[in-house]
């Protein structure tokens, strides 16, 4: 095999020790309130790991333009420079105010796939729709309503709506999709933050509960949850939602031209992928951070789409 070919196995685990560096680093700023510092000790933390990488990388989805981020900026280049050349997309830190809070739920996150698989989403919002595995393509869409939806997947799963669970983040913007919902007696699971992690829950039902997960939020955080659906099956629709014209220029700049086409999770990552998150804060996907004198503790979602493989990995390491 040629050294720049895309090994995601070999790839993998590398990418899990970012995810750690970046969840380790956060750590620090748990409860302290401070959201800014939270999230730059993640970003310097990824961006240090990132370097270490045999790749030539280039961050698709980041934490802004250059201009607004001094690192891990959109069209940054990261790696050693020797290896494949590839798209990264990552989210530092998934729940700044999660961290800053001590709150449940806060993620590092960080997906790699060969060049052009994965959407340059700009950072808008973005609607979406998720389901697990198992069911027929299309059985559920965007141009059907919050209870039409409900209803369509209660028939395919054989079940009365009252026993769907939906999950969405609890937004002002989500009242009247909220009420809809309710209408129609599914069970509803709001979250505070964190839209990547109830997505991903969605492709464990047997073990979360959660069949569905629905509303607007991140484009960037949009990718990273198609490409983790990518590993886990399932399917995910998003249509890019703009609320002026500058971030219709955005869109444009970033090579998109039909501003109202919806996308598969197929389109949204199209090649092999590989995905890495690592708790910071405990939550229903992840444990957080453990620190005692001598030694760190964290818990660590490693995918490939290859192989269809999700691996939960706890790292023990001392304290530098």
């Amino acid at each position: 095999m040629s050294m720049t070919e895309f090994d995601d196995s070999l790839l993998s685990l590398g990418l899990a020790r970012v995810a750690e560096e970046a969840a380790r680093a956060s750590a620090g700023w748990i409860g302290r309130g401070d959201e800014k510092s939270a999230d730059r000790a993640a970003v310097n933390a990824m961006r240090a790991a990132l370097n270490d990488l045999p790749v030539q990388g280039t961050v698709v989805i980041g934490e802004g333009e250059r201009d607004e981020a001094p690192m891990l900026f959109i069209g940054e280049e990261v790696g050693s420079g020797d290896g494949p050349e590839v798209d990264i997309a990552l989210d530092p830190l998934e729940g700044t105010t999660l961290t800053a809070k001590d709150m449940p739920g806060a993620l590092t996150v960080i997906a790699m796939a060969p060049r052009g698989a994965l959407l340059h989403a700009p950072d808008v919002y973005m609607e979406k729709l998720a389901i697990g595995p198992g069911y027929a393509e299309g059985v559920v869409g965007l141009e059907m309503s919050p209870a039409e939806r409900v209803k369509a997947l209660a028939r395919a799963k054989g079940v009365k709506m009252a026993e769907i669970t939906v999950c969405l983040l609890e937004r002002p913007r989500h009242q009247e999709m909220l009420a809809e919902l309710r209408g129609t007696g599914c069970a509803i699971r709001l979250i505070s933050d964190g839209d990547i992690a109830g997505v991903i829950h969605g492709a464990e039902v047997e073990t979360t509960g959660i069949d569905m997960y629905m509303g607007s939020g991140g484009a960037p955080e949009g990718v990273l949850a198609a490409a983790a659906l990518k590993c886990m099956g399932g399917q995910f629709l998003g249509r890019l939602l703009f609320r002026n014209d500058d971030e219709r220029v955005r869109a444009r700049a970033a090579g998109i031209t039909d501003l109202d086409r919806v996308y598969s999770r197929d389109e949204l990552v199209q090649g092999d992928v590989i995905l890495a998150a690592t708790g910071v804060t405990d939550g229903s996907l992840l444990a957080g951070v453990r620190c005692n004198r001598s030694h760190v503790e964290t818990e660590t979602l490693l995918l490939r789409s290859k192989t269809g493989t999700v691996r939960r990995m706890r790292c023990r390491a001392p304290v530098a």
